[in-house]
């Protein structure tokens, strides 16, 4: 299972990109995938094929209209782990004995 935390945004369409970051977002959640949106990008949970198809797709959707883009892409691969979006915050949380802020 992989763990992947990307950010992408187009370059050139100014200050705000909401725009073209919500179309991500909408491809994300029709995927099925598990995800969380934090403020500087999503992270996203599954087999290493379906993850890069995700990101792949919102890559595609993005340069229909964007000449250029800028992609980060960090990846946490951990065999036969399933849940770590919730689970590796909730160990945390446990070792402080209270909740964070997520």
């Amino acid at each position: 299972m992989v763990l992947m935390e990307f950010s992408m945004s187009p370059l050139g369409k100014g200050e705000s990109v909401g725009k073209y970051v919500s179309r991500s977002l909408e491809i994300i959640d029709k995927s099925g995938v598990e995800y969380r949106l934090n403020p500087m990008g999503t992270v996203i949970e599954g087999e290493w094929d379906r993850v890069f198809r995700v990101v792949k797709r919102c890559f595609e959707a993005m340069k229909k209209d964007c000449n250029r883009i800028s992609v980060s892409i960090k990846v946490d691969y951990r065999k036969g782990h399933r849940g770590r979006l919730n689970s590796k915050v909730a160990s945390i949380e446990k070792r402080l004995k209270r909740k964070l802020k997520t």
